[in-house]
């Protein structure tokens, strides 16, 4: 039975580290929405569906599991799809990193979203700009250098072998290359590691023709990633 994906049609956003996953592993997948329209997760999302209710997608149906929340979804599909190594030890430390992951996802979207999700960008542009400001200098040094530190440990993955963790992680770096470009320029020196992964990860056979393919949507600035000019820039102070 093949699974079937939920999420959001015409952006990436968090369904792409589902996404991603079930490339990688050639699984066979349903992208529910972008054949039925996005009406088709309202069932789920207003618990009228069988399973448990998520209160947002993106979310995975898989037989009568309904699995909701990107690191809990890898968390399951990590052992099924090969995508994390063997043992409680090496799943729960993937679901670490995973979730550390999804800090960082946060604090992306915050950037250009400081006051409400809910609200225009052009209204909260002079929070956003702050905001942005200390994601460059301080928060994504961290973050970053943390995640750097783990794929050395690694030896250039983050769990030794490849597993889930790095296929987000390379979203995590394609998606801020195109909207921290200035930023992450400065930053990449440091990032020898996390660099050499992406590239790894590119070059995987599943994943290089799933980049190629029409199913892997460009980035733009209704997702996660948002690239405006002027919440770019170096990452040593404030605008």
């Amino acid at each position: 039975m093949a699974y079937q994906l939920y999420y959001w049609t015409g952006i990436q956003g968090r369904g792409e580290f589902v996404r991603l996953a079930l490339e990688d592993a050639g699984a066979d997948y349903v992208d529910v929405a972008r054949v039925d329209g996005d009406d088709a997760m309202q069932p789920f999302l207003d618990g009228a569906r069988g399973g448990a209710r998520p209160f947002a997608p993106p979310f995975l149906v898989s037989g009568a599991l309904v699995i909701a929340q990107v690191a809990a979804i890898l968390h399951v599909l990590g052992p099924k799809l090969d995508l994390v190594p063997e043992g409680e030890a090496a799943r729960l430390q993937a679901l670490q990193l995973q979730l550390t992951i999804a800090d960082l996802v946060t604090e992306i979207h915050d950037s250009h979203h400081p006051i409400a999700s809910a609200e225009y960008y052009a209204d909260q542009k002079d929070a956003a700009k702050r905001r942005a400001a200390d994601l460059r200098t301080h928060r994504l040094p961290k973050f970053l250098g943390y995640f750097e530190q783990v794929v050395a440990q690694g030896d250039g993955r983050a769990l030794g072998a490849h597993s889930y963790v790095d296929l987000s992680l390379f979203q995590i770096v394609r998606g801020l290359d195109y909207a921290y470009p200035e930023a992450m320029a400065a930053l990449s020196p440091k990032l020898p590691q996390l660099r050499e992964l992406e590239a790894r990860v590119a070059e995987r056979p599943n994943i290089a023709a799933y980049l190629a393919s029409e199913r892997r949507l460009a980035f733009n600035t209704n997702g996660i990633f948002r690239h405006y000019p002027e919440l770019d820039g170096g990452i040593a102070a404030y605008d």
